[in-house]
């Protein structure tokens, strides 16, 4: 199983990007987790859109088409989803042929707040719904208070959100083979 993995952040130090390293190193047998690239994606402009597609978003499309399933790992940014992934999913949901449209889609996210992005995740979730994914229910990783997560070479230190991740990950596989 193909998993695309999206981080929602630029950011350089990310606990969200540094989270979508730790799935990679917890994805079950039988998945591998790629990353995708967000930073070179253009503006939304429809006006762009209708003369041609920028390459950025070509290649963002031929990922997401070419997976089996997305992982988006995404900060909270004003109780909502941030700007840059809004603006990627914005591309990926117009046609034709919008890849998001019956994919399978996990999320989780990361912050050093005490909801871990909970707020984010169900603005994600509306967004989702409207571009018809199959986005996974449970179990929902809520990453809170990430600062005391990571080590400070990034790596995911704290064990109950590791196993938390794990279980996704395996849920993730669980709805894929289900909804094919």
């Amino acid at each position: 199983m193909n998993v695309l993995g999206i981080s929602g952040s630029l950011r350089a130090g990310s606990f969200n990007t540094m989270a979508l390293r730790a799935a990679q190193q917890l994805a079950p047998a039988g998945m591998t987790i790629s990353v995708a690239e967000l930073s070179q994606v253009p503006l939304f402009n429809d006006d762009v859109r209708a003369t041609g597609l920028p390459g950025p978003v070509v290649t963002l499309k031929e990922q997401v088409r070419a997976a089996d399933a997305v992982l988006l790992v995404s900060p909270e940014y004003n109780f909502s989803v941030p700007g840059v992934l809004k603006n990627a999913l914005d591309w990926l949901s117009r046609p034709p042929e919008p890849p998001f449209d019956g994919k399978t889609v996990a999320i989780m996210g990361a912050s050093t707040g005490v909801l871990g992005t909970a707020r984010g995740q169900y603005h994600l979730r509306q967004v989702l719904l409207y571009m018809n994914t199959f986005t996974l229910n449970k179990p929902e990783v809520f990453i809170n208070q990430a600062a005391a997560k990571f080590n400070a070479q990034g790596e995911l230190t704290d064990e109950p959100t590791r196993k938390i991740i794990g279980e996704m990950l395996l849920a993730l596989q669980s709805l894929k083979a289900r909804v094919g």
